[in-house]
């Protein structure tokens, strides 16, 4: 089963990038969309259908902000729309289509990055979103949760990673909630089980030359129940094109 991630940087953008056609050709099973920065009712004439395919889309309250959307070969036999937490609900940060016993999530966490209130917001998400895990964990169904986690785990997710450590997204109380994620919880990070390689990033900065530089950061995830350990059997971060400031994540598994 493939499955594939893309944070959009907004979904009108990347369609006029390319990033539609690249889809269209990508043979993937599900795929994994966030921060698409529109309405649905904004979509028409632009670029986004991929024949064959259903699609989900949830969309944030505010207009040009968030927004998550799934796209399946297989109709879902059901689609959840945000993990019942208003304050990020609103923002459409979580869509979940269910496959028979296999639940495949389309995932946007907040940025701190803007400044301390939305850093108090992300901290306010991860305290939330912790329980909701450990509770789809004792679930008898599996989960695959995809899309921009905004954390990157540990110095090998990150080119700069000692000039980094006091800035949101490599914080030590949001490495050590993923550390709890992938330890305690035993959750999988579907790429590392695959590729211990350095060097390997989703996300880049538009300052300087940091796509050219390779001056990134991993902050896009799959991340696997427990019982998924081992499923993953190849992974890909596709950067022969650009569509926004991520790179497309695809994971191949033996479901």
């Amino acid at each position: 089963m493939r499955i594939l991630t893309l944070n959009l940087n907004g979904i009108r953008s990347a369609a006029s990038k390319g990033a539609f056609a690249w889809l269209r050709g990508q043979d993937a099973d599900v795929i994994c969309l966030q921060e698409t920065k529109a309405q649905v009712d904004q979509l028409d004439g632009h670029d986004i259908d991929i024949p064959g395919y259903h699609r989900f889309f949830h969309d944030a309250q505010r207009k040009g902000y968030s927004g998550v959307a799934i796209y399946s070969k297989r109709k879902p036999d059901e689609v959840k729309r945000g993990f019942g937490v208003a304050e990020f609900d609103d923002e459409g940060r979580y869509l979940e289509a269910r496959f028979g016993g296999l639940s495949v999530v389309s995932l946007y966490l907040p940025s701190g990055s803007a400044g301390p209130e939305r850093q108090a917001s992300k901290y306010r998400f991860l305290d939330v979103f912790m329980p909701w895990m450990q509770g789809l964990g004792r679930k008898k169904r599996d989960f695959v949760l995809c899309g921009d986690w905004n954390i990157a785990h540990k110095p090998i997710d990150l080119k700069n990673w000692k000039s980094n450590q006091k800035n949101s997204g490599f914080l030590p109380e949001e490495r050590a909630w993923l550390d709890r994620l992938l330890g305690e919880e035993r959750w999988v990070d579907s790429f590392r089980e695959v590729s211990q390689q350095p060097d390997q990033y989703t996300w880049w900065s538009n300052r300087g030359q940091s796509w050219d530089k390779n001056v990134g950061w991993r902050i896009d995830y799959h991340v696997a129940s427990p019982r998924l350990a081992g499923a993953a059997k190849r992974v890909e971060i596709y950067k022969a094109q650009r569509f926004s400031d991520h790179a497309p994540l695809t994971v191949d598994y033996d479901l």
